[in-house]
Formats: structure tokens, sequence, C-alpha cells
């Protein structure tokens, strides 16, 4: 089976974000794209409508066409819990789950994977954004909206393909890479994952895959990524605050505030007002030879590893870094990573994908770097049964940086519909800790309304978690 054949393709689950990027490079190529999904309204609806693929919003038998030339399916979904999959079945279509389509399209090119348990959606789409103002052309599949792009894709025409590699269910086995980054790893998913050596297992059959003229950038500060990079025949470049990493951030120049210092007006010219008013500036060595100083106005240090991830790879593929430098700075980042979505009042409101401890750990830090002695509350909708058992205690202190919590309802996955845990158990912890700090309210709506009450005791509000939470912070905009 060829991508090259198809002519008329049906995506069953198109709203999903790696869905959605798959139909716009499909559609970019000339393939006529349709599909289904839920009628969940997400940020990938305005995507699918902006180019012109349509899709139903119920999954039905006579939505699947002989005339198709394959059913793409997102994971999410199987023969016993959709209709339309096995009707495409009985019809004897070609099937293509998602991660299998994506490895077809990673195949065709010099194909660069992001993964890791963390960072991976802002490292993809910095490395996919600095390859494009670096001029190389390259294609890229992304799991969020790219604010740059307002989109979740690029089709270029280059010799370069980014992807956003997951390794949930080892959809990496699905992928052969020329080069990788591998931002972390910290368990997760134990609802596929036993434990952590089997976590850990399923990345280092992958870094065994990359061919020796390829590269593995690592994170080099922690002992679980490198132990991980002993499998890889490549060669390793490592990065980092630490002294032995081969690409360090050496020195950090802190947060520098558009509003209060004017004088660089090189650096002033190329920053837009409106968007980015504050910058983290920082130095990269390569062994002993500095590489210039970055800026980023993403927050936390956890995305200045990020970008430094992307000069690691940029600089050992012999890439402009004035021009790396450039597109660091001005990358506006992706949506539901400490995006600023607007006001509540006077009240700041960001919303952040991150549902595992030390996601919610990085993001608070940054947050509390950049906010300093403001009143930071956050909003956390705990993701899956599974995660919330096995890291109960690990979410409990995840919590230090926010003045207070509200935690809501665990938001279930496709395969769960109870699972020994409650979100009142975590609320109970997390006070057990810090008495006072949280407050469990189990519905998006009654958290709303808590908010309206509270209004005028918190300068920022962080809606956090990988549900849809985000409705919280859309419901109390221009309130």
């Amino acid at each position: 089976m060829n991508i090259k054949d198809f002519k008329k393709v049906y995506l069953i689950g198109i709203k999903g974000a790696g869905m959605t990027a798959v139909a716009e490079i499909l559609n970019a190529r000339g393939i006529l794209v349709s599909g289904s999904d839920t009628k969940e309204v997400f940020y990938t609806d305005a995507i699918l409508k902006k180019v012109g693929i349509a899709f139903f919003e119920t999954f039905e038998a006579d939505h699947i066409k002989d005339e198709f030339d394959a059913v793409i399916f997102s994971t999410a979904y199987s023969l016993e819990n959709n209709l339309e999959l096995k009707t495409a079945q009985e019809k004897k279509l070609p099937l293509i789950s998602y991660p299998e389509l994506l490895g077809m399209l990673f195949a065709e090119k010099l194909g660069i994977a992001v993964c890791g348990t963390h960072g991976k959606t802002t490292t993809s789409a910095i490395l996919a954004q600095a390859l494009l103002v670096a001029g190389v052309e390259p294609s890229a599949i992304v799991g969020s909206c790219v604010l740059d792009w307002n989109s979740s894709a690029l089709a270029g025409q280059g010799d370069y393909f980014v992807a956003e590699s997951d390794e949930y269910q080892n959809k990496l086995k699905f992928y052969q890479p020329w080069s990788a980054i591998l931002t972390s790893v910290d368990w997760d998913h134990p609802d596929f994952f036993p434990d952590f050596d089997a976590y850990k297992k399923v990345f280092k059959d992958f870094v065994a895959k990359i061919p020796k003229v390829g590269f593995l950038v690592v994170w080099g500060d922690s002992v679980d990524t490198l132990a991980v990079t002993k499998s890889a025949t490549c060669q390793v470049l490592s990065y980092g605050f630490g002294k032995d990493n081969d690409y360090r951030v050496g020195i950090e120049h802190g947060t520098w505030n558009m509003e209060q210092n004017t004088k660089d007006s090189n650096i002033q010219n190329t920053i837009d007002n409106k968007q980015q008013t504050n910058l983290q500036f920082f130095e990269i060595f390569c062994k002993e030879k500095s590489l210039g100083v970055f800026q980023t106005p993403l927050a936390g240090k956890h995305n200045v590893l990020n970008c430094t991830a992307v000069i690691a790879i940029c600089h050992s593929m012999g890439l402009d870094l004035e021009k790396i430098k450039m597109a660091l700075r001005e990358f506006k980042g992706a949506a539901r990573r400490f995006e600023q979505v607007g006001k509540f009042k006077e009240a700041i409101l960001i919303d952040d994908y991150a549902h595992h401890p030390d996601e919610i750990k990085a993001t608070l830090s940054g947050a509390r770097a950049r906010y300093g002695d403001k009143k930071v509350w956050t909003v956390f909708h705990p993701h899956t049964f599974t995660r919330t058992k096995a890291l109960l205690q690990d979410f409990a202190q995840s919590f230090d940086d926010t003045d207070r919590v509200v935690v809501l309802d665990i938001y279930g996955s496709a395969r769960e519909a109870q699972g020994g845990v409650s979100s009142k158990e975590l609320v109970d912890l997390i006070n057990k800790y810090q008495f006072g700090k949280a407050e469990y309210i189990p519905t998006i709506e009654q958290a709303v309304t808590y908010f309206k009450q509270h209004n005028g005791e918190f300068d920022v509000l962080i809606t956090m978690g990988a549900g849809d939470v985000w409705r919280v912070a859309q419901k109390l905009l221009n309130c």
C-alpha cells in the first residue's frame, strides 16, 4: 500500500490533533479527504473547515463508501466500539491506524522524531518552526495547533519531516527515524505499561533504530534518559544545565520585560508588542565554545531546555544559527501549552495541557517565575483513573507553586469508566501536605460559578489538564 496511490480516503476520529494534521497533509497532496467524529467541538473543527475538509459528526455505516482507497482510524476506536470501522472491515477496505499512516509519511523523508514523556508538542513545534525559518521547507505533524501556523501541520517540499512521536500503546514501533530528540523519561500510561522498566524499554527499542548517520539529542540531566541512550548506535548529543552536557545552558539571563527595558532596539524591533512582552535569555555552549545568547518568550526552565534541544539538532545539521535564534525569539507557542487565552475581569487566564506530576511542577514553576508575587490559582482536571491512582502521591505534591488549586472530577479515557480512585482523595492528600490549599469541585459549571464568586482573589488562573478543563477559561472570558 502506497500513499502515492491514494485518491480518496476517510478518517475515523478526524478531529483528533494528529488525525487533523494527517488530514491536512493528505489534502495538500490533492487527495480527497473526508471523515467523522463526535459532535464535541475542538480547536481542530476550525482547522478542518478552513482547509475545506468535510466531516460528519456521527458514526454511521452508510458513511463508508466502496470507493475509499483507505480508511484511516484513530487508535481511540476499535472494531468493538465503532460501527464505521467494523463496516470498513466488512467491505474489505484497507484499514490503517493513525500511527501506521504517520510511519508511512515519516518513511518518505528524513524523519526527526520528538519523543519523551514531557515536552513533545512544544519541542516539535519549535523545531519545525526553526527549520521553516532556516529555509529547509519541512513537513511536520504536531499534537496541537501551532499558533505561528494556525494549524498542526506543515506540508513542505523539503527533505525533513518532524513528527511528535507518542510512546503510548507503543506507537513508536511504527516509526523509522533518521534522528530523534528524547526530552524525558518518566513512567506514564500505567494502563498500558505495567511498570517503569516496560515503559523505558519502548524508548530503548526506538532509539536503537536510529541509523549511524543520524543523531540522538537527549536531555542529559536525567539518569533515565541517559540509560535509554545506551541502546543507540548513532551519535548521541546531550543537552541540559549540567557541566557534562554537549550542549550546555551556561548562563540564564532571567526574564526581560519589554515595558521596562527598551535599550536594545534590535531586539525590540523583532518583537510584536501585542503578543510578546517577556523573554527568557540564555546562553548555549557547545563543548566550551559559546554559540551565543538566545531568547524565548516561553515561560519556565523546561522551555529553555526545549529550545536547547532544538538548537542542538539544528547546529548538528549545520543550519544557520542566526535564523534559529530568530525563530526561537519570535515563536508564539502552541495551543494549550501555557497559552494566555484572555482575561476574566482583571485576572489573566492561562490554559495548559499538563497532566503528569512533573509537567505540573514545571508549568507552575514557570508561572511563578513569570508572575512573581501575584496570586496564582489553578483548576486541575485529572486525566485517566489509572494515571491518577498510580501517581496519586506525586500529584498531591505537585502544586507548591500555586496559591490555590481546585480539582475537578477525573476525566476518564475512552477505555475507562471508573478506576478505584477519586478527585476527592487527591484533594484530601494535597490538604494533608498543605492545609486548605485544595478544594474539590466536581464539574466545570460548578468551577465557573466558584471562580465568579471569588473574583478579585486571584491575579492569574491556570486551567490545567489533558481533558476539557479549558472550557472553564472559555466560559470566564470577558465575563
